[in-house]
Protein backbone atom coordinates (compact mmCIF):
# COMPACT_ATOMS: atom_id res chain seq x y z
CA UNK A 1 0.00 0.00 0.00
CA UNK A 2 1.37 3.37 -0.96
CA UNK A 3 2.26 5.74 1.84
CA UNK A 4 1.13 9.34 1.37
CA UNK A 5 2.88 12.03 3.34
CA UNK A 6 0.87 15.24 3.58
CA UNK A 7 2.99 18.37 3.51
CA UNK A 8 2.04 21.07 5.97
CA UNK A 9 3.22 24.61 5.19
CA UNK A 10 6.14 25.49 7.41
CA UNK A 11 6.56 21.95 8.68
CA UNK A 12 9.69 19.92 8.22
CA UNK A 13 9.42 17.20 5.56
CA UNK A 14 9.11 13.71 7.02
CA UNK A 15 10.48 10.69 5.21
CA UNK A 16 7.86 7.99 4.59
CA UNK A 17 8.15 4.75 6.56
CA UNK A 18 10.42 2.17 4.98
CA UNK A 19 10.90 -1.58 5.17
CA UNK A 20 13.00 -1.23 8.29
CA UNK A 21 13.84 -4.89 8.82
CA UNK A 22 14.88 -5.32 5.19
CA UNK A 23 17.09 -2.25 5.43
CA UNK A 24 18.69 -3.60 8.60
CA UNK A 25 19.38 -6.97 6.98
CA UNK A 26 20.86 -5.27 3.93
CA UNK A 27 23.17 -3.15 6.08
CA UNK A 28 24.39 -6.13 8.12
CA UNK A 29 24.94 -8.23 4.99
CA UNK A 30 26.78 -5.42 3.19
CA UNK A 31 29.15 -4.92 6.13
CA UNK A 32 29.83 -8.65 6.33
CA UNK A 33 30.70 -8.72 2.64
CA UNK A 34 33.14 -5.82 3.05
CA UNK A 35 34.75 -7.51 6.05
CA UNK A 36 34.87 -10.84 4.22
CA UNK A 37 36.81 -9.28 1.35
CA UNK A 38 39.12 -7.53 3.81
CA UNK A 39 39.83 -10.86 5.50
CA UNK A 40 40.11 -12.84 2.28
CA UNK A 41 42.04 -10.45 0.02
CA UNK A 42 45.13 -8.41 0.71
CA UNK A 43 48.07 -8.72 3.10
CA UNK A 44 46.65 -6.70 6.02
CA UNK A 45 44.55 -9.62 7.24
CA UNK A 46 47.54 -11.96 7.07
CA UNK A 47 49.61 -9.63 9.24
CA UNK A 48 46.75 -8.96 11.67
CA UNK A 49 45.75 -12.62 12.05
CA UNK A 50 47.86 -13.24 15.22
CA UNK A 51 45.70 -10.68 17.05
CA UNK A 52 42.37 -12.27 16.15
CA UNK A 53 42.84 -15.53 14.26
CA UNK A 54 39.35 -16.88 14.90
CA UNK A 55 37.64 -13.66 13.81
CA UNK A 56 39.63 -13.34 10.59
CA UNK A 57 39.21 -17.02 9.79
CA UNK A 58 35.44 -16.76 10.33
CA UNK A 59 35.18 -13.65 8.17
CA UNK A 60 37.25 -15.26 5.45
CA UNK A 61 35.30 -18.52 5.44
CA UNK A 62 31.71 -17.79 6.52
CA UNK A 63 30.90 -14.08 6.14
CA UNK A 64 30.41 -14.56 2.41
CA UNK A 65 27.20 -16.46 3.23
CA UNK A 66 25.71 -12.99 3.75
CA UNK A 67 25.17 -13.07 -0.02
CA UNK A 68 22.18 -15.31 0.73
CA UNK A 69 20.56 -12.37 2.52
CA UNK A 70 20.82 -10.30 -0.64
CA UNK A 71 19.45 -13.13 -2.77
CA UNK A 72 16.37 -13.70 -0.61
CA UNK A 73 15.73 -9.98 -0.22
CA UNK A 74 16.18 -9.59 -3.96
CA UNK A 75 13.45 -12.14 -4.63
CA UNK A 76 11.17 -10.54 -2.04
CA UNK A 77 11.56 -7.07 -3.57
CA UNK A 78 11.28 -8.24 -7.18
CA UNK A 79 7.92 -9.79 -6.31
CA UNK A 80 6.87 -6.52 -4.67
CA UNK A 81 7.93 -4.64 -7.81
CA UNK A 82 6.61 -6.90 -10.58
CA UNK A 83 3.41 -8.26 -8.99
CA UNK A 84 2.73 -6.35 -5.74
CA UNK A 85 -0.81 -7.72 -5.43
CA UNK A 86 0.39 -11.29 -5.70
CA UNK A 87 -0.97 -11.85 -9.21
CA UNK A 88 1.23 -11.63 -12.31
CA UNK A 89 -0.07 -9.10 -14.80
CA UNK A 90 0.73 -8.02 -18.32
CA UNK A 91 4.27 -6.64 -18.48
CA UNK A 92 6.68 -5.94 -21.28
CA UNK A 93 9.51 -8.34 -20.39
CA UNK A 94 12.10 -6.72 -22.66
CA UNK A 95 11.35 -3.23 -21.37
CA UNK A 96 11.34 -4.44 -17.77
CA UNK A 97 14.67 -6.23 -18.13
CA UNK A 98 16.19 -3.30 -19.99
CA UNK A 99 15.27 -0.91 -17.16
CA UNK A 100 16.97 -3.22 -14.70
CA UNK A 101 20.07 -3.39 -16.88
CA UNK A 102 20.13 0.40 -17.27
CA UNK A 103 19.88 0.80 -13.50
CA UNK A 104 22.63 -1.70 -12.63
CA UNK A 105 25.25 -1.34 -15.32
CA UNK A 106 26.24 2.36 -15.53
CA UNK A 107 27.35 2.63 -11.87
CA UNK A 108 28.74 -0.89 -12.11
CA UNK A 109 31.01 0.06 -15.01
CA UNK A 110 32.18 3.22 -13.25
CA UNK A 111 33.15 1.01 -10.30
CA UNK A 112 34.95 -1.40 -12.63
CA UNK A 113 36.99 1.47 -14.07
CA UNK A 114 37.80 2.51 -10.51
CA UNK A 115 38.93 -1.06 -9.83
CA UNK A 116 41.18 -0.98 -12.91
CA UNK A 117 42.76 2.28 -11.73
CA UNK A 118 43.13 0.95 -8.18
CA UNK A 119 44.87 -2.20 -9.44
CA UNK A 120 47.28 -0.12 -11.52
CA UNK A 121 48.19 2.04 -8.52
CA UNK A 122 48.31 -0.85 -6.05
CA UNK A 123 50.65 -2.72 -8.40
CA UNK A 124 53.26 -0.02 -7.79
CA UNK A 125 53.21 -0.57 -4.04
CA UNK A 126 52.79 -4.32 -3.61
CA UNK A 127 52.66 -7.68 -5.33
CA UNK A 128 49.53 -9.67 -4.52
CA UNK A 129 47.06 -12.06 -6.14
CA UNK A 130 44.19 -9.62 -5.50
CA UNK A 131 45.59 -7.19 -8.08
CA UNK A 132 44.00 -7.65 -11.50
CA UNK A 133 45.97 -7.49 -14.71
CA UNK A 134 45.15 -4.58 -17.05
CA UNK A 135 41.98 -5.56 -18.94
CA UNK A 136 41.62 -5.71 -22.69
CA UNK A 137 38.63 -4.44 -24.64
CA UNK A 138 36.87 -7.81 -24.71
CA UNK A 139 37.14 -8.20 -20.94
CA UNK A 140 35.64 -4.74 -20.41
CA UNK A 141 32.90 -5.49 -22.95
CA UNK A 142 32.07 -8.75 -21.16
CA UNK A 143 31.68 -6.82 -17.91
CA UNK A 144 29.49 -4.22 -19.62
CA UNK A 145 27.23 -7.05 -20.81
CA UNK A 146 27.39 -8.76 -17.39
CA UNK A 147 28.75 -11.87 -19.08
CA UNK A 148 32.28 -11.95 -17.64
CA UNK A 149 31.76 -15.16 -15.70
CA UNK A 150 29.82 -16.91 -18.44
CA UNK A 151 32.49 -16.07 -21.02
CA UNK A 152 35.34 -17.09 -18.72
CA UNK A 153 36.91 -13.67 -18.09
CA UNK A 154 38.44 -12.82 -14.73
CA UNK A 155 36.37 -10.37 -12.72
CA UNK A 156 37.83 -6.91 -12.29
CA UNK A 157 36.36 -6.63 -8.79
CA UNK A 158 35.37 -9.10 -6.10
CA UNK A 159 31.65 -8.32 -6.28
CA UNK A 160 31.28 -8.27 -10.06
CA UNK A 161 29.88 -11.80 -10.24
CA UNK A 162 26.93 -10.94 -8.00
CA UNK A 163 25.75 -8.05 -10.18
CA UNK A 164 25.71 -10.40 -13.18
CA UNK A 165 23.78 -13.05 -11.24
CA UNK A 166 21.32 -10.49 -9.90
CA UNK A 167 20.56 -9.39 -13.45
CA UNK A 168 20.08 -12.97 -14.63
CA UNK A 169 17.71 -13.70 -11.75
CA UNK A 170 15.71 -10.55 -12.39
CA UNK A 171 15.40 -11.47 -16.06
CA UNK A 172 14.16 -14.96 -15.12
CA UNK A 173 11.61 -13.46 -12.72
CA UNK A 174 10.37 -11.00 -15.36
CA UNK A 175 10.01 -13.82 -17.88
CA UNK A 176 8.02 -15.93 -15.40
CA UNK A 177 5.72 -13.01 -14.59
CA UNK A 178 5.12 -12.40 -18.28
CA UNK A 179 4.43 -16.05 -19.03
CA UNK A 180 2.10 -16.54 -16.06
CA UNK A 181 0.35 -13.26 -16.78
CA UNK A 182 -0.69 -14.55 -20.19
CA UNK A 183 -2.98 -17.12 -18.55
CA UNK A 184 -5.38 -14.48 -17.31
CA UNK A 185 -8.43 -16.56 -18.15
CA UNK A 186 -7.47 -19.56 -16.02
CA UNK A 187 -9.43 -20.17 -12.83
CA UNK A 188 -6.23 -21.37 -11.14
CA UNK A 189 -4.18 -18.36 -12.28
CA UNK A 190 -3.59 -17.15 -8.73
CA UNK A 191 -1.71 -20.39 -7.98
CA UNK A 192 0.20 -20.57 -11.25
CA UNK A 193 2.99 -18.21 -10.23
CA UNK A 194 3.62 -19.87 -6.82
CA UNK A 195 3.62 -23.30 -8.48
CA UNK A 196 6.11 -22.25 -11.16
CA UNK A 197 8.36 -20.56 -8.60
CA UNK A 198 8.33 -23.63 -6.31
CA UNK A 199 9.23 -25.87 -9.24
CA UNK A 200 12.15 -23.54 -9.94
CA UNK A 201 13.18 -23.48 -6.29
CA UNK A 202 13.01 -27.28 -6.01
CA UNK A 203 15.00 -27.83 -9.19
CA UNK A 204 17.62 -25.34 -8.07
CA UNK A 205 18.03 -26.68 -4.53
CA UNK A 206 17.92 -30.36 -5.44
CA UNK A 207 20.11 -30.24 -8.52
CA UNK A 208 21.71 -27.01 -9.79
CA UNK A 209 22.85 -25.66 -6.42
CA UNK A 210 24.64 -28.92 -5.69
CA UNK A 211 26.83 -28.60 -8.78
CA UNK A 212 29.43 -25.79 -8.64
CA UNK A 213 29.77 -25.89 -12.42
CA UNK A 214 26.51 -23.93 -12.52
CA UNK A 215 27.61 -21.10 -10.23
CA UNK A 216 27.84 -18.61 -13.11
CA UNK A 217 24.19 -19.10 -13.99
CA UNK A 218 20.87 -18.10 -12.43
CA UNK A 219 19.57 -21.67 -11.78
CA UNK A 220 22.33 -22.19 -9.20
CA UNK A 221 20.99 -19.28 -7.12
CA UNK A 222 17.29 -19.38 -7.95
CA UNK A 223 16.54 -21.50 -4.89
CA UNK A 224 17.33 -18.63 -2.52
CA UNK A 225 15.89 -15.98 -4.85
CA UNK A 226 12.68 -17.94 -5.33
CA UNK A 227 12.31 -18.36 -1.57
CA UNK A 228 12.23 -14.58 -1.34
CA UNK A 229 9.47 -14.45 -3.97
CA UNK A 230 7.49 -17.03 -2.01
CA UNK A 231 7.97 -15.06 1.21
CA UNK A 232 6.31 -12.05 -0.45
CA UNK A 233 3.39 -14.15 -1.66
CA UNK A 234 2.89 -15.93 1.65
CA UNK A 235 3.07 -12.73 3.71
CA UNK A 236 0.17 -11.09 1.86
CA UNK A 237 -2.27 -10.08 4.63
CA UNK A 238 -5.22 -10.41 2.23
CA UNK A 239 -4.73 -14.16 1.83
CA UNK A 240 -6.86 -16.58 3.78
CA UNK A 241 -5.16 -18.67 6.49
CA UNK A 242 -5.46 -21.89 4.48
CA UNK A 243 -3.80 -20.26 1.47
CA UNK A 244 -1.02 -18.92 3.68
CA UNK A 245 -0.51 -22.37 5.23
CA UNK A 246 -0.25 -23.91 1.76
CA UNK A 247 2.28 -21.31 0.63
CA UNK A 248 4.35 -21.84 3.78
CA UNK A 249 4.32 -25.59 3.09
CA UNK A 250 5.46 -24.87 -0.46
CA UNK A 251 8.41 -23.00 1.05
CA UNK A 252 9.35 -25.52 3.73
CA UNK A 253 8.91 -28.88 2.01
CA UNK A 254 11.40 -28.50 -0.89
CA UNK A 255 13.89 -26.54 1.22
CA UNK A 256 13.94 -29.00 4.10
CA UNK A 257 14.11 -31.91 1.65
CA UNK A 258 17.12 -30.30 -0.02
CA UNK A 259 18.82 -29.79 3.35
CA UNK A 260 18.19 -33.39 4.37
CA UNK A 261 19.55 -34.64 1.06
CA UNK A 262 22.61 -32.38 1.11
CA UNK A 263 22.98 -29.94 3.98
CA UNK A 264 24.35 -26.57 2.89
CA UNK A 265 24.77 -23.80 5.41
CA UNK A 266 24.04 -21.18 2.75
CA UNK A 267 20.61 -22.72 2.07
CA UNK A 268 19.85 -22.97 5.78
CA UNK A 269 20.65 -19.25 6.12
CA UNK A 270 18.43 -18.51 3.11
CA UNK A 271 15.56 -20.41 4.78
CA UNK A 272 16.00 -18.47 8.03
CA UNK A 273 15.96 -15.14 6.17
CA UNK A 274 12.87 -16.31 4.25
CA UNK A 275 11.05 -17.06 7.49
CA UNK A 276 12.01 -13.65 8.91
CA UNK A 277 10.72 -11.88 5.80
CA UNK A 278 7.51 -13.93 5.87
CA UNK A 279 6.85 -12.84 9.43
CA UNK A 280 8.10 -9.25 9.42
CA UNK A 281 9.24 -8.33 5.91
CA UNK A 282 6.28 -6.10 5.08
CA UNK A 283 6.51 -4.05 8.26
CA UNK A 284 7.21 -0.39 7.57
CA UNK A 285 9.08 1.60 10.20
CA UNK A 286 9.44 5.36 10.31
CA UNK A 287 12.95 6.71 10.69
CA UNK A 288 11.96 8.33 13.97
CA UNK A 289 10.41 5.18 15.47
CA UNK A 290 13.62 3.73 16.86
CA UNK A 291 17.01 5.12 17.70
CA UNK A 292 19.40 4.60 14.84
CA UNK A 293 16.78 3.79 12.19
CA UNK A 294 17.66 6.93 10.23
CA UNK A 295 21.28 5.76 10.03
CA UNK A 296 20.18 2.24 9.08
CA UNK A 297 17.99 3.57 6.27
CA UNK A 298 20.82 5.76 5.03
CA UNK A 299 23.31 2.89 5.04
CA UNK A 300 20.77 0.70 3.25
CA UNK A 301 20.30 3.41 0.64
CA UNK A 302 24.01 3.43 -0.20
CA UNK A 303 24.49 -0.35 0.15
CA UNK A 304 24.73 -0.96 -3.61
CA UNK A 305 27.33 1.79 -3.94
CA UNK A 306 29.28 0.38 -0.99
CA UNK A 307 29.10 -3.07 -2.59
CA UNK A 308 30.44 -1.69 -5.89
CA UNK A 309 33.24 0.53 -4.66
CA UNK A 310 34.54 -1.15 -1.52
CA UNK A 311 36.92 -3.56 -3.24
CA UNK A 312 39.07 -0.96 -5.05
CA UNK A 313 39.11 1.11 -1.83
CA UNK A 314 40.23 -1.89 0.24
CA UNK A 315 42.82 -2.75 -2.40
CA UNK A 316 44.34 0.73 -2.23
CA UNK A 317 44.41 0.75 1.58
CA UNK A 318 46.03 -2.69 1.56
CA UNK A 319 48.67 -1.50 -0.89
CA UNK A 320 49.34 1.70 1.06
CA UNK A 321 49.79 -0.17 4.34
CA UNK A 322 51.98 -2.78 2.64
CA UNK A 323 54.22 -0.02 1.24
CA UNK A 324 54.32 2.60 3.96
CA UNK A 325 53.35 0.96 7.28
CA UNK A 326 55.34 -1.62 9.28
CA UNK A 327 53.88 -5.14 9.11
CA UNK A 328 53.14 -5.19 12.84
CA UNK A 329 49.78 -6.83 13.67
CA UNK A 330 48.38 -3.82 15.53
CA UNK A 331 49.16 -1.42 12.69
CA UNK A 332 47.71 -3.75 10.09
CA UNK A 333 44.56 -4.30 12.16
CA UNK A 334 44.12 -0.53 12.26
CA UNK A 335 44.55 -0.61 8.49
CA UNK A 336 41.64 -3.04 8.20
CA UNK A 337 39.46 -0.73 10.27
CA UNK A 338 40.57 2.21 8.14
CA UNK A 339 39.70 0.32 4.96
CA UNK A 340 36.26 -0.55 6.35
CA UNK A 341 35.56 3.07 7.27
CA UNK A 342 36.93 4.32 3.94
CA UNK A 343 34.65 1.88 2.10
CA UNK A 344 31.59 3.37 3.81
CA UNK A 345 32.70 6.93 3.08
CA UNK A 346 33.53 6.04 -0.53
CA UNK A 347 30.15 4.33 -0.87
CA UNK A 348 28.35 7.46 0.33
CA UNK A 349 30.37 9.59 -2.09
CA UNK A 350 29.81 7.13 -4.94
CA UNK A 351 26.07 7.15 -4.28
CA UNK A 352 25.89 10.94 -4.30
CA UNK A 353 28.21 11.53 -7.25
CA UNK A 354 27.62 8.46 -9.45
CA UNK A 355 24.66 6.23 -8.64
CA UNK A 356 22.15 9.00 -7.85
CA UNK A 357 22.96 11.23 -10.87
CA UNK A 358 22.93 8.26 -13.24
CA UNK A 359 19.59 7.18 -11.79
CA UNK A 360 18.18 10.64 -12.36
CA UNK A 361 19.41 10.60 -15.94
CA UNK A 362 17.66 7.27 -16.47
CA UNK A 363 14.47 8.61 -14.92
CA UNK A 364 14.62 11.66 -17.19
CA UNK A 365 15.09 9.43 -20.23
CA UNK A 366 12.10 7.31 -19.20
CA UNK A 367 9.81 10.32 -18.87
CA UNK A 368 10.94 12.22 -21.97
CA UNK A 369 8.46 12.07 -24.90
CA UNK A 370 11.02 10.55 -27.26
CA UNK A 371 11.75 7.66 -24.89
CA UNK A 372 8.26 6.65 -23.84
CA UNK A 373 7.92 3.99 -26.51
CA UNK A 374 11.23 2.41 -25.53
CA UNK A 375 10.41 2.12 -21.82
CA UNK A 376 7.01 0.47 -21.62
Amino acid sequence: MAVVVEKVPGAKATAPPQFGLINLLKVIAAQLIVLHHLAFYGPMADYARPLMPDVIDWLGSFARIAVQVFLVIGGFLVAKSLFPQGQPGAINPLGTVWRRYAKLVPPFMVAMLCAVAASALANRWMTHDSISAPPNFMQLAAHALLLQGVLGYDSLSAGAWYVAIDFQLYAVAALLVWLCGRFSGSALRRWLMPAVVVIGVSTSLLYFNRDPDWDEWAPYFFGSYGLGIMAWLASDPKRRPRAVALLVAMILVPTLAALVLDFRLRIAVALVVTCILFLFGRARIASTSYWGMSAVNRLAQISYSVFLIHFPVCLLVNAAFARFVPPAPHYQALGMLAAWAASLLAGALFYRCVELPLGRMLQSAKTSPSARTAFV
